[in-house]
């Protein structure tokens, strides 16, 4: 088995099936799965991006633009295939995430656990004044260089009941 990954690359057509099952792996739920298939269908993503091991994928997040404020993004869900999880894979893909979004200052928040968004690029003292439907101490932004002013997320509507 081919342990290396391939770099981080954007999704192709026909790898939605493949994209379904590595969400139902790395969840105790389907919800994340759905979620997915409805934000495809409202056209909000900005992106879906992969990360292969030969012919398998063993990493995806999605991005999709938030209703508020305009150009932000929202990154989820995330999933790394449970085998392949706490080796730095995930980290690694989403730390070139972040690194893009400081470089391009593309804010982009997410909502998760802090003990590993940080290591990758996020920051939760960014995103202390935002007004959002989520736990603020799991909220947090990249693509900042100072904290973000007192604002309202809103969310796609595929979010509702996450």
């Amino acid at each position: 088995m081919r342990t290396q990954t391939n770099f981080a690359r954007e999704m192709r057509a026909g790898e939605e099936e493949q994209i379904d099952q590595l969400l139902r792996m790395s969840f105790a739920s389907p919800t994340e799965a759905q979620q997915v298939r409805k934000l495809r269908k409202s056209r909000v993503y900005a992106g879906e991006t992969v990360l292969p091991l030969g012919d398998e994928i063993i990493g995806y997040y999605a991005l999709s633009y938030l209703i508020k404020p305009k150009g932000w993004l929202c990154l989820a869900p995330v999933a790394v295939h449970p085998e392949h999880q706490r080796q730095g894979r995930g980290k690694r893909m989403i730390g070139m995430l972040t690194e893009w979004a400081r470089l391009t200052q593309s804010p982009i928040v997410v909502l998760g656990d802090p003990a590993f968004y940080e290591k990758a690029g996020f920051d939760g003292a960014m995103a202390a004044h935002l007004h959002t439907p989520y736990e603020i101490k799991k909220t947090m932004l990249a693509g900042v260089s100072t904290p973000a002013k007192q604002q309202e997320l809103v969310y796609p509507p595929a979010f509702s009941g996450v």
